[in-house]
């Protein structure tokens, strides 16, 4: 008798999982775009993605259009390279040759001017003081065009600055790359938050349906910045203007209804998630 064949367990890795889990990267593009457009009336060619990591965001826009180009930097080389093998290498040859990856310092790179800089999934909060933060969206400032945006996102509301732990079922999925990733758990886990320095320590697990577990495998060493004190930072680096987006209500699904619009005031709710947009003067 022979013995029985296992089934073959799905190969994914943490940077599979975090794709499915919490980057939306056609939602970012299709905000950035609309948001480029309206400021300038005219579409967005060239995006810079700051804090790439695995470059989904770059590759997805120069996937876009055939008049796209995009720029991943990050510091680490180590992700730089699955940038490369996960979302850069499966493109054709002519949408790879329009996405530059830089092994580099946000803080060190203004050239080649783009129209939009991303700073997304709150990577910018690594820096915790606020002359780094003003440093950094100095640089970011000088990277841009007339007229050119920072789009950075944020989160806030009477349950972030306290310790606590969300779960979430996620559904499976495809990522960009072509990972097909079974159903998981996503677990956010607010560590620490200190109400004087507003550092804040975060981890992110996940839980496979067979059993198999990724315990932090992603930590976040940041300081939680308010909606008031990046525009005010944002107004120090040289930005023209700032504006605040949060998506309306659906009150049938009981949950956001995905559509993010201009707001001068913002009710605090247990948690919101808010986009930041600065325009360089034109």
């Amino acid at each position: 008798m022979s013995k029985r064949t296992p089934m073959s367990r799905p190969r994914v890795d943490k940077y599979s999982l975090y794709e499915a889990a919490v980057q939306c990267v056609d939602a970012d593009l299709d905000f950035c775009e609309r948001v480029y457009a309206r400021a300038n009336g005219a579409p967005l060619r060239i995006l810079r993605e700051d804090f790439c990591a695995t470059a989904a965001i770059s590759c997805a826009f120069a996937a876009r259009d055939a008049s796209h180009l995009a720029i991943g930097v990050d510091l680490d080389a180590r992700v730089l390279e699955q940038a490369t093998r996960r979302n850069l290498s499966p493109l054709d040859a002519k949408t790879r040759s329009r996405v530059r990856l830089l092994h580099a310092n946000v803080l060190e790179v203004t050239q080649p001017q783009v129209e939009c800089v991303a700073a997304l999934n709150f990577s910018y909060w690594v820096f915790k003081r606020r002359a780094d933060l003003v440093a950094y969206f100095k640089t970011a400032c000088r990277s841009l065009r007339p007229g050119g945006l920072l789009v950075l996102d944020a989160f806030g509301g009477t349950d972030a600055s306290k310790a606590s732990t969300d779960r979430r079922a996620i559904a499976a999925t495809t990522v960009h790359d072509g990972t097909r990733v079974p159903r998981f758990t996503y677990v956010w886990r607010q560590a620490h938050f200190d109400a004087v320095s507003h550092d804040f320590l975060c981890h992110i697990d996940f839980e496979l349906r067979d059993g198999r577990t990724f315990k932090r495998a992603f930590t976040y060493d940041w300081r939680l910045w308010t909606l008031a004190e990046l525009r005010d930072a944002l107004a120090d680096a040289g930005f023209a203007e700032s504006a605040v987006y949060t998506d309306g209500w659906d009150e049938d699904e009981k949950e956001g209804d995905g559509i993010y619009r201009k707001r001068v005031r913002v009710e605090n709710d247990g948690v919101w998630i808010a986009y930041v947009v600065a325009r360089k003067a034109p």
